[in-house]
């Protein structure tokens, strides 16, 4: 077995026992149909080297505190700075809505901060280091419209384009043509493409050479939207504003709302 498929094996055992929280090597056997004496060897080499430990009383297997340390560097890595975070909180009170900021990483586009409540929650699946389905979420429609062609046809043909509801979009040249009109408009809007009955919204973000860099953006259930486009399309310009302004090295001041 070549050298890339034996890692590609560890890490399919390591998400094994992270997708279950904790998992028998018998359980992780079956899940990734591999022969129980090399699930055994892979999950013990790890457990040697602190990625993941063992719980003699329940037999299974948990994440180790190597994992924990790289999940922190990530986090610290890449979570929101602090004007970034207090923009957003106030997105979200001002229009009662969840509010988030992702940005690029590499090749992806990761969510890097959510503010929501229990009034106004945020969509589920969304969360810190989210980085999936950019065909189908307004912040990733901003970013994959900021993208060269050939730099959106590499980030697609790598990922492709999941249908999550009967709207989403995955004709390539549906996408293409609504992408232009997010980079003609500045705002992408998504209408129940993602999750059904949710409405979201985005506008770009830039850094202090024009470089469009991140997006922040909106979600709210459909309902709660009717009617509100241009108060929420003003709002979220308005605070995209102050998260460039503060990424150009100005100071912002962040207006207090109370909550909707």
């Amino acid at each position: 077995m070549s050298n890339s498929a034996v890692i590609g094996r560890i890490f399919s055992v390591l998400e094994a026992v992270s997708a279950s929280g904790c998992a028998s090597a018998k359980t992780i056997a079956d899940r990734l149909e591999i022969p129980l004496p090399t699930v055994y060897r892979l999950l013990h080499e790890l457990e040697d080297a602190s990625y993941l430990v063992y719980l003699k009383e329940d037999k299974h297997f948990e994440l180790g505190p190597k994992c924990f340390e790289l999940g922190l560097s990530f986090q610290q890595r890449l979570v929101a700075p602090f004007p970034i975070r207090q923009i957003t909180d106030e997105l979200h009170r001002a229009l009662g809505t969840a509010a988030y900021f992702a940005i690029y990483r590499g090749s992806d586009i990761i969510l890097t901060y959510c503010s929501d409540c229990e009034k106004h929650p945020r969509l589920r699946p969304l969360r810190f280091g989210f980085h999936e389905a950019a065909h189908a979420t307004a912040f990733g429609k901003i970013l994959l419209a900021g993208m060269t062609s050939t730099q959106r046809t590499e980030y697609l043909d790598a990922r492709g384009m999941q249908v999550l509801t009967p709207q989403t979009i995955v004709r390539r040249d549906l996408l293409d043509d609504h992408l232009t009109e997010v980079a003609t408009r500045g705002i992408a809007w998504e209408h129940d493409e993602f999750l059904p009955r949710q409405t979201c919204a985005a506008v770009p973000v830039r850094n202090g050479t024009g470089m469009q860099v991140g997006a922040i953006a909106v979600s709210t259930p459909s309902t709660k939207a009717n009617g509100r486009t241009k108060e929420i399309e003003s709002t979220l310009r308005e605070r995209a504003g102050l998260c460039s302004r503060y990424l150009r090295g100005g100071a912002v001041t962040v207006p207090v709302t109370e909550h909707r």
